[in-house]
């Protein structure tokens, strides 16, 4: 859940919103009038990060600094717990509305958090128009043909994988793929080769395939180990961009995961 610090009211929508934050980049995109925004946080335009890269073309970058924000006069800036604490203290200091957002680690959450920005930003219905989106992708997702019994794990360079309680697990869940015993618990942590080959899952999840050693991280995919064990079908590309955020990239992730447990039950048949 998130938690409003200071912020207009439902009745008093805001008329110059400032993101400092890649996941409220996304839900301000897709829930606010354009006019409404008045500053995106450098990662909106980055398309590995963001599903609405094409869309916050259009919007000024503002830096984490309150400098940088202060001469754009924003009625709300919505930020996150992790961002910079001494930035937030020097805006709330000085008067301007500030809403936080927390990390969603799994769909109910995200859900949650489109409503409360929807009406923070004073458009309800659209939050609701983009929960029903993510239901909708969902029900999609559970209902299409899915790998039976299998096993998956999401790893990224040097081994780091993805708990039970991240966003990336519960899409992986929703697409009826379990972790195999003795994986990770909680938000995750860092395995060692060794683990990877003793817990056999049956496909890693990556964030793209490494074919070439180009730094530390990358050779812990390119060991012969892992190539024997993980030839290019059983390595599923989950670009970063679905599993950092809820919101629109929630939507689009669903959807995306459907193509895979589709594909992946089709060549298991």
């Amino acid at each position: 859940m998130s938690f409003l610090l200071a912020g207009p009211t439902q009745a008093d929508p805001p008329k110059r919103i400032v993101s400092f934050n890649l996941c409220a980049d996304q839900l301000v995109v897709a829930l606010a009038d354009p006019e409404q925004i008045a500053g995106l946080s450098p990662y909106a335009t980055d398309p590995a990060l963001s599903v609405v890269a094409e869309q916050a073309a259009h919007f000024p970058q503002v830096q984490w600094q309150a400098e940088a924000v202060i001469p754009l006069k924003p009625d709300l800036v919505i930020t996150s717990r992790a961002d910079r604490v001494v930035t937030k203290q020097m805006l709330t200091a000085l008067g301007v509305p500030v809403t936080e957002i927390d990390l969603v680690a799994d769909i109910d959450s995200a859900r949650e958090q489109v409503m409360e920005i929807a009406h923070q930003v004073g458009h309800p219905e659209r939050g609701e128009a983009l929960v029903e989106a993510i239901d909708s992708a969902r029900e999609r997702l559970v209902t299409a043909p899915h790998p039976r019994g299998e096993t998956a794990l999401l790893v990224g360079n040097g081994g780091y994988t993805a708990g039970p309680a991240s966003l990336a697990a519960a899409l992986i869940h929703a697409a009826g793929l379990r972790p195999p015993a003795g994986a990770p618990p909680g938000y995750g942590g860092f395995v060692p080769l060794e683990n990877i080959i003793r817990l056999r899952p049956d496909y890693l999840f990556v964030a793209s395939n490494i074919e070439e050693p180009i730094d530390q991280g990358s050779i812990f995919f390119t060991h012969p180990a892992m190539r024997l064990l993980y030839p290019r079908w059983k390595r599923i590309v989950l670009p970063a961009r679905y599993t950092l955020c809820g919101g629109p990239a929630l939507a689009e992730a669903l959807d995306y995961m459907t193509g895979v447990v589709s594909r992946l039950s089709s060549r298991n048949r």
